[in-house]
Formats: structure tokens, sequence, C-alpha cells
């Protein structure tokens, strides 16, 4: 579908209307009064039928553009001669025109001269031209559209317009705020500013307060709806609201949130999001494919949830977590930039690995100077059941980039960290790890270790300590993963509360399990190749009496099958999901007292 101007639309619309075809219209079908006696045709009733039958293949099916559609086809067959170019114009008061590429509105549209309702939502407009609007238009919906600009529809607005939504479109600037003012719109009861960019909210109100009748209000999907002031200040601010966000305001949240207008200098559009980590479970055991019976390497397995969430000048760790600081150790599978000035007694403890400048490649990518930051929980030994006990408050301050954020939604990894220790080395003997890949080097090695000098060796064996253990550099990796959708938060939620199911893991115990069976039926089908090389103790028998034999083993191999054999065991068991519980919350203002109690000592500092 090409774009097009509005009459260009609606001139097709009615043209499909068929409004002169049968059974609409004047034609040979109608009866007349010069019509010979003994002629059938069809009565008014019969037409009205074939419109209005469902099964009737002249019932037309595309009038959800306007109510006024229908009727016309039922006037085209009651009184044709009334249709005529003028009358069908002035005829339609509602237009809804959704999602049929309309990319201007033309003077086409002032034939409409008792248009009252124009919706023109999901089209591709980026002005509009108010001399182009009817007088007497009381709703104009202009959501989803390309509006960046609200100069061009303050120069003549109509002046009946109680309704206007300019919802999800590309306004915010101050710009656009100086033009909703009641200098422009005297009459305008309802307001739709949902989902577009404005930041600014004391200057948004501040206009708004000059619209004398305003009395619903949609502001929910802006950046400054994040901020906890919202929506208490929004309330306070205007207090001829009867509606805001399509929930009528009591009585109580007026008293609650009286004062907060006052506070108009104290109110920062910040946001506080707090992530809660709860608990997490389903991990498998990763000691069941160590091998028990090697001494050395000595393997330590630990697991944490790590994401990255913007940074700004400071994040209040609310969780006694002491793993949460920064780590001053280098890591084999990371390269993470660490401070390591750290002081132990301070309070809050900011928990950020590591900081970064990164453009985020989504389909609605964070601002390309968008600052992340990678935080992650403390590390804790395998269980089945792990307690997290993880809280961190994130302040932040770009509004705008934390709506594209949430609409982005929040990445959770699951981690593992790996890190194999081996005996320290001593005077007497050196340090040695096996090497696995040459069994001769090995050997030597052993007797190099075996034959190593006694003489100088204490007589007193229990004074010697055992020696200690060496640990290498971790080896860490991303064991699953989730995305978490936090569009809700940007809709007015206050929190997002979910026990979500991480990816299955790609754990290397599948494949050396698997390995581990293919190695174990190599070993029986060998054993079983050897076992007929051999003589068979029957050979020398009756036919009979083998054939006795053969039906004891079936016999035999109809029972349970034995545990000790490996090759029964080779039904994969279903695993169970890798489960964390999160929970992100948007810190909002209950009372005006609150906010003046977490405002003041800020503004004495």
């Amino acid at each position: 579908m090409s774009p097009k101007p509005l009459s260009a639309v609606l001139k097709k619309l009615i043209r499909r209307l068929y409004l002169n075809d049968f059974p609409c219209g004047n034609g040979p079908w109608r009866p007349t009064k010069d019509d010979p006696d003994g002629i059938e045709k069809e009565s008014i009733d019969d037409l009205l039928y074939l419109l209005r039958c469902p099964q009737s293949p002249w019932r037309h099916e595309d009038v959800s553009w306007s109510p006024q559609a229908s009727e016309l086809r039922e006037l085209a067959v009651l009184e044709p001669r009334r249709l005529n170019t003028d009358f069908i114009h002035n005829y339609f008061t509602t237009l809804i025109i959704r999602g049929r590429d309309v990319l201007a509105i033309d003077g086409g549209l002032l034939k409409f001269s008792k248009l009252e309702e124009l919706i023109l939502s999901v089209n591709l407009i980026s002005e509009i031209p108010t001399e182009n609007l009817p007088s007497t238009l009381k709703v104009l919906e202009l959501r989803a559209n390309r509006l960046s600009s609200l100069s061009g529809l303050t120069n003549r607005p109509p002046p009946q317009l109680q309704y206007l939504s300019l919802a999800s479109n590309s306004l915010g600037s101050h710009k656009d705020i100086c033009h909703l003012t009641g200098r422009h719109w005297s009459q305008l009861v309802c307001l739709d500013l949902s989902d577009c960019e404005f930041q600014d909210q004391r200057s948004l109100l501040t206009a708004l307060k000059t619209l004398p009748r305003l009395r619903t209000l949609l502001l929910k999907g802006n950046p400054f709806t994040l901020a906890p002031a919202y929506p208490g200040f929004t309330v306070d601010s205007l207090p001829q609201l009867l509606c805001l966000d399509a929930s009528w305001i009591s009585s109580s949240e007026t008293c609650r949130f009286r004062g907060l207008a006052k506070m108009n200098d104290l109110i920062e559009d910040v946001a506080a999001v707090t992530v809660s980590l709860s608990w997490l479970r389903g991990i498998p055991d990763p000691l069941m494919i160590v091998d028990k019976k090697a001494k050395f390497p000595v393997i330590t397995y630990r697991y944490f949830i790590s994401y990255q969430f913007l940074s700004n000048h400071t994040s209040d760790n609310q969780g006694d977590d002491s793993e949460s600081k920064l780590e001053a150790a280098s890591h084999v599978t990371e390269d993470e930039s660490i401070s390591s000035d750290l002081q132990p007694n301070i309070e809050r403890q900011v928990s950020i690995l590591d900081t970064r400048v990164s453009a985020v490649s989504t389909n609605e990518t964070i601002c390309e100077a968008a600052h992340l930051s990678q935080y992650r929980t403390s590390k804790l030994t395998w269980s089945d059941y792990m307690n997290l006990s993880y809280t961190l408050t994130h302040t932040v301050s770009s509004l705008g980039d934390l709506k594209r954020f949430f609409n982005q939604g929040l990445c959770l990894n699951l981690e593992e960290e790996k890190i194999l220790s081996w005996p320290a080395a001593t005077e007497d003997v050196p340090l040695v790890k096996p090497n696995l890949t040459s069994k001769g080097k090995k050997g030597k090695k052993e007797e190099q270790v075996k034959s190593a000098p006694t003489k100088d060796k204490p007589k007193d064996k229990k004074s010697k300590c055992a020696p200690g253990l060496v640990e290498d550099p971790p080896i860490r990796r991303v064991l699953a993963s989730a995305q978490i959708l936090l569009q809700s938060l940007v809709q007015g939620n206050q929190w997002v509360s979910v026990v979500c199911d991480l990816r299955p893991l790609n754990a290397d115990s599948e494949v050396e399990a698997a390995q581990t069976q293919k190695d174990l039926e190599r070993k029986l089908n060998g054993d079983q190749k050897e076992e007929d090389k051999k003589p068979k103790p029957g050979e020398g028998r009756s036919a009979a009496q083998r054939n006795s034999m053969a039906l004891k083993g079936k016999r035999k191999d109809t029972r349970k099958p034995d545990v000790d054999d490996p090759t029964s065991l080779s039904v994969p068991v279903q695993q169970e999901p890798v489960t964390v519980e999160l929970c992100v919350e948007l810190e909002k203002w209950k009372t005006a007292s609150e906010a003046h109690c977490l405002i003041t000592p800020t503004q004495n500092v």
C-alpha cells in the first residue's frame, strides 16, 4: 500500500460503498409507478434484507471506517435521489482511518463540513496543517504517526476541540510544551500524551495548568513517569484532574499527595530501580563428572548471576553481600578493569565489575553513549537450592535511556567459575603438573620425583607440615541466560516479579557423559569379541542341549536388567530447568510526607 493523501483514501472508501449499484441506488430492480402490471421487481424490504443479511453477497464488510457508512447504504435503498456528492460529504460526522498509510491531510477534508470526530492513528503523517481541519471538529486522534513538532497544529486549531491524542509520537521538546497551553486549547477536556518523549515533568505540568477544562490526562510511557515523584506530583499540581492514566483519582490520593506541588524546587527527575535476586535452583551437580579417585587437581565450582544495567555516579547496595565488591583478581575468560583502592568499612559498596561505553544492537537500541555496568551476585558453591540474597538499588538520571533499557529488557546470565588447585612446590619436591597429552613425559617426571635425594629430609615426619594448594586463575563461562521483559514498568507498573526459566544448560557434563557411554559400549564390544574367539563350552554338546541352554538364556534376558550393566542406563534422564527468582522495583513516593523525609537529608547535605 503506497502512501497517499487523506482525500484520496476517503474517495476510494466512499466509492467502495457502491451506492449506485444493486441493491442500492436507482436501477431497473426498483419498482416504479410506471411499471406495467405483472412485472415482478424487488421490494424495498427485500433490498434492505440483502444489505443486512450476514449470508448475503451484497452485505458490505468494509464499513468499520465510519458508523455512517452502513447508514448511507440503507439510505441509498430508501431514498436514492437524495444522495448527491455534497449530501454524502456532509452526512459523515466520524471518520476512522487507521493503518491506511495516510501521508498528509490535504484540503479535500474540508468537504466534510459537519465532521466532528477524526481518527488518524497508525499512519505516516508528519505535519498537521490546521487550515485543512474542519472547524466543527471535536475529537482528533493522531496516535502512532511521525509527528516531531506541534508548531503546525497550533496555528489555527479547531476552536471546539475537546479530545486530542498525540500518543506514540516523537514529541517532548520545550517548544512542544509551549504549544500545550490554554491559549491554543481553551475547550480541551481530554489530552493523551502517552508514550512520547517528555522528560521535564515540571515544565509540562506548568503548561497544562493553563488548560481550564482539562479533566482527563494520559502521560504513561513518558520518561519522567519513571521518577519517584510521579504520579503524586502530577495529582497535586493539577487539582482539577479527575482521571490520570485511565484511573480515577480518589479523594484519598488527593489527600496523600497534598503538598508535593510545593516541593517543585526539590524534586529531581531521577529514577531509583531496585534489583533483587532471591534464589537459584536446578543446576546439575558438577562433581558428578569429576574423577574422585584422582587426588589432584582439586576442583572447585562456584556459581553466580550477572547482568548489565545503566550506570550512574552511585549505586546503593542494600544487600549484606561482601562478594558484591570489586575483585582484584584477573580471570582467564574475562578481562576486567578493576580499581584496587577499596575501603572495606564503607557502608555503601559499589558492585560494579566493569564500566563500559557500549552500543547495544537491538531493535530499540539504547543511545550510543549509554554507560552500562556489569553487576553480579555473590559466588556460591553448588547446592540444589542457592540462597542469593542479592539486593541492589540503581540510581539513573537519564530517564530517556532508562525507558529504552526497560523496553529492551534485562538479560540475566548464569555463570560458573571453575578453579583448579595444585599442591604447592617445596624445597624437596618441586611443583609438577601432569601432562595429560604425553604419557612418556609424565612417567619420566614421576621417576624424577621418586628418585629425588632423601639425605637432607628431616627424620621427624610428624613435624613436617602438609603442603598447601596453589590455585590456577579461575576459568569462567556462561552456562545459561534469560531475557526479562520490563515494558510494564514503562506503562505504569511499579514492579516486575518473576520466576524466570533460564535456557537449558549446554554443560560439558552432558558431552562427557555421552563420551563415557560410548567408551563403555566400545569396551563391552571388545570384550564380546574376545569371548567369541575363545572356545565355547557347549560346542561338544548335542544340538538339543545347546537349544536348551539358549532357551534358558532368553528367559534370563526377559528378567529385569542388571543394574551393573552400563548399557541398561543409556536412556537419557530429563534435566530439571534452572530457575531464578527476580524482582525489579521502581521507587515511587506514596505520600508527600514520605517524599519530604527522603528529600530533606539530601538537601541538607
